[in-house]
This record gives structure tokens, C-alpha cells and sequence, in this order.
């Protein structure tokens, strides 16, 4: 980590001024979003240059002080190198002056190795030299590790959206059960990405052997001949107990390197944690809290499996038939189309795909079913809309009156709402604000965004034009 204080004009070419008493300015502070730059590097050549592929942290401020600013220093810019090779990072840090005008003077040492600690390299000469010693990290890494086999069509890796253009030949996922040595060193590497990209992330407990790192490794050839192995991404399973004598998988961290995003890579490591699931015959596979960018990609992956499982065809087809009769969207009481509870077992207990993500799943293979889609969509988004209705407002809804109302808050303005019910609205001592959005707009925007959903995963897996 380097330190340079850029230098100041001249003092002797300036002329002497009157000094004057007052009081100097407060210290604002600098908010470490602003004022940091990080890039991802995979080669010392790349180290300084202002092209180099950088990345976006989900809140670099929460490493800084209770407000997320950092004090006492003029001009000041953070720019941090990481290798994509050893994972080591280094941090180039400039400004004009420091002072201490009231809130102190940010340690920028302790608040940059909270986020990198033992990764962190002091000296950038020293920095430069882990891509060449520390060239076979990630092969050294792994290599106690148990590479799993892959599903292989055509010599590229088959999955939702068939973007990945690497051969399968090149991708392997290495299991590594955490309590080991080397999958805790490993995985002290990679904390550091995690903290930054993974909104919400804490690390796991490297001494807990019902840990998984699900590894994905590319073999690429280099100048020379020799094999190297570069880490795209990794997965982290939980292994919980299930009774009698059972486990439930549960994928509590995923991550694919930003230059590697949006390639597949994300659903081919998917689409071998759901084979690995079945596989060993475990009861479930579950995620915690996924991130709507990733529950994409995970439901593309089950529709697929879904749409070739015969034992559910006929309750797609029971199900369809039914919303076909028509004229749903005029009923006082319009069904919920829900699949049989027998389904929903047989599907958790041959594919482990969990009931909440089955019924996710269930509407778009309805969708998928639907022909000519135009003439049955608004009879489909009625069904769409009581399911809405129902997971937000309840069964009740219809009795009683329920509102949302959004609320000032330093949160995620999309997670900030207070929901109050009323038998009485005209007696109700609560005073709407006239510029809320209503209950009923409010659920318009949510079905709307879900049939938006549904449609794009529609056109990824269906085979013929949706």
C-alpha cells in the first residue's frame, strides 16, 4: 500500500499574507464511494493503466466509519489493484494535505484491511511480483479437491440462455469441503470479493466441515505451453441436517467474477449444484435470499429440467385446459391455479426443487403452455395478479382494507413501507398522503414487473417463438 502526498506550490513564490483569527471550516468528509476506484487485473501490464476492467462495489462507504466518510485529507484518491491471479490487491493512495479540522484523521491503513486484511500488499514492486510467483495459485489451490463431472452437449456447456461460448472441455468445478486447509486458504483470498460484490455477504466459517466451495475453474493454455487454471467464480452450499437421515443444500454465497458475467458461466455452475443435489439424493436444494439477478438465472435452469420431467405434463396440461375456458378476469372470485400437492412433492423429491421455487416456476410453465398466448393473457394475468394480491395482502384481502405506504428511511427505498389495515377506513385516525401511489396501483406495478418477469424466461427457454 503506497502513500504520496502530492506537492504544494511553492511556499517562496507566494507572497506573505496578514494572518487572520477565525475559525476553520468543519470537516465535511469524503464519502470512500467517491473518492475510490478498484480494478480487477490479471497481469502486472495491467497494473496502472487507466483501462484496466474495473469494478463496481455494492458499498464501499459501509468500511468507513459509522457515515461511511473519510476525514481529514485534501485531494485524496484510492485507486486498488486486484489480482485476479493470487488475489492479492494493492492500494495506490495520493492526496495534497491532511489535517484534523474536528473529525480526526481516517486511518486508511486499519479501514482498507478490514476489507483485504492478510491480502493486502504493502509495496507494489512486491505486488507485482505474486503474477509471476503465485502464477499457479488457483491450481495449487484446488488441487485436493474433487473435480465433479459436467453435462456436455455439442462441446459447449447447455444451459437457459446458450451464451456461453467457451468448450465445456475448458470448465471444470472443483468441491472442496471447507474444514480442510486448503479450502480455507482459498477461501481467506476471496473474502475480500465477496465483501465488495456480494450485497449483504458475511464470510463463513472456515472451520465448519458442512461448508462447500463449489469452485469453477477455465484451463487455458498460456505462451509457453503450460496449463494455467483461472478462477471465474465460486459457490458456497451449507450442508444442514434433515430428519431422519437426510441434508438439505443450501447455496448461502455465489459469485462469478465481474469479467466473466453475463457469459453462462453463472448457470452451467448452477446447473451442476442441481445435479450434485440429485446426484447424492439430498431432500432439497434451497437458496438464501437470492438476488433477483441470480433468481433468474436459477429458475431458467429449472424450467429447463421441468419442461423434460414427464410425471407434472399432465397437471401442466390439467391446469391450462382450466384457465383456457376463459373469462376468469370477470369472476368476483377468480381461482389461483396452484399444482397439485402430489406434484409438488414429486418434484421436490426427484428434481429438489424446494416448493417455494416450484411455484415460481409453475406460472411460467403455464405461460410456456399457453397458444395463442394473446388470446388467454389477460384471463393468465388475473391469475397472476390474485397470487400477487394474496402473497403481500393475504386471503383476507378482500375483507378488510389494507394499505401500503412508503416511508422516509436511510434504507433501501424499495424495502421501506408500513402496511396497516383498517376496518373502517372513514373512521381510520390515519391521514393518506394524496401523492402515495394506491393500494391497487401499487399492485398493478408488482404484477406488471412479474409478468415482465416471466415473459423474458419465457424467451430464453422456450424453443419456439414465445
Amino acid at each position: 500500500m503506497g502513500q504520496k502526498k502530492n506537492p504544494s506550490a511553492d511556499p517562496v513564490s507566494e507572497p506573505k499574507k496578514r494572518r487572520r483569527v477565525g475559525f476553520s471550516d468543519v470537516d465535511e468528509g469524503v464519502e470512500a464511494n467517491q473518492c475510490i476506484k478498484i480494478y480487477l487485473v490479471s497481469s502486472k501490464e495491467e497494473v496502472g493503466v487507466s483501462d484496466s476492467f474495473s469494478i463496481d462495489p455494492v458499498d464501499l462507504n459501509s468500511f468507513f466509519d459509522e457515515d461511511g466518510k473519510i476525514y481529514g485529507y485534501q485531494g485524496l484518491k484510492i485507486t486498488i489493484w486486484i489480482s485476479s491471479i493470487s488475489f492479492h490487491a494493492f492500494a495506490d493512495i495520493t492526496f495534497q494535505s491532511t489535517s484534523d479540522r474536528g473529525k480526526g484523521i481516517t486511518d486508511l491503513k486499519s479501514a482498507l484491511q478490514r476489507i483485504f486484511a492478510e491480502t493486502l500488499v504493502e509495496n507494489k514492486d512486491d505486488f507485482l511480483q505474486t503474477f509471476s510467483t503465485e502464477k499457479d495459485f488457483t491450481r495449487s489451490a484446488v488441487s485436493s479437491g474433487q473435480i465433479l463431472q459436467h453435462k456436455v452437449s455439442n462441446g459447449h456447456v447447455t444451459h437457459c440462455n446458450n451464451n456461453l461460448k467457451a468448450a465445456a472441455s475448458d470448465l471444470e468445478v472443483v468441491r472442496m469441503v471447507v474444514g480442510n486447509m486448503e479450502a480455507g486458504h482459498l477461501y481467506s483470498r476471496l473474502i475480500p470479493l465477496v465483501l465488495l460484490l456480494v450485497d449483504g455477504s458475511n464470510p463463513i466459517d472456515v472451520t465448519d466441515p458442512r461448508w462447500e466451495l463449489y469452485i469453477l475453474i477455465r484451463k487455458k493454455m498460456d505462451q509457453q505451453g503450460d496449463i494455467q487454471h483461472r478462477l471465474l467464480g465460486f459457490t458456497a452450499i451449507y450442508r444442514f441436517y434433515h430428519y431422519p437421515d437426510s441434508t438439505r443444500m443450501r447455496l448461502s454465497q455465489i459469485l462469478i467474477l465481474p469479467p466473466y458475467q453475463r457469459k453462462g458461466y453463472g448457470g452451467f455452475l448452477t446447473e451442476v449444484l442441481s445435479n450434485v443435489a440429485v446426484a447424492e439424493n439430498v431432500h432439497d436444494f434451497t437458496v438464501e435470499e437470492p438476488l433477483d439477478s441470480f433468481q433468474h438465472v436459477r429458475t431458467c435452469v429449472d424450467i429447463q429440467h421441468l419442461l423434460a420431467f414427464e410425471p407434472i405434463q399432465h397437471a401442466i396440461n390439467s391446469a391450462v385446459s382450466h384457465l383456457k375456458q376463459g373469462k376468469l378476469s370477470k369472476k368476483i372470485l377468480a381461482p389461483r391455479f396452484v399444482p397439485p400437492a402430489s406434484t409438488v412433492e414429486e418434484v421436490r423429491k426427484v428434481l429438489k426443487i424446494n416448493k417455494k421455487q416450484f411455484l415460481q416456476c409453475w406460472e411460467i410453465l403455464i405461460y410456456l403452455r399457453l397458444d395463442p398466448v394473446d388470446k388467454y393473457m389477460e384471463d393468465y394475468t388475473t391469475i397472476i395478479s390474485n397470487r400477487v394480491r394474496e402473497d403481500i395482502l393475504g386471503k383476507d384481502s378482500g375483507s378488510t382494507d389494507k394499505r401500503i405506504m412508503d416511508v422516509p428511511s436511510s434504507y433501501d427505498p424499495e424495502m421501506s413501507f408500513v402496511m396497516f389495515k383498517s376496518q373502517n377506513v372513514e373512521t381510520s385516525g390515519v391521514q393518506m398522503d394524496e401523492n402515495q401511489p394506491s393500494q391497487e396501483e401499487q399492485l398493478k406495478q408488482l404484477v406488471d414487473e412479474r409478468i415482465k418477469e416471466i415473459k423474458l424466461i419465457a424467451q430464453k427457454v422456450s424453443p419456439l417463438p414465445v
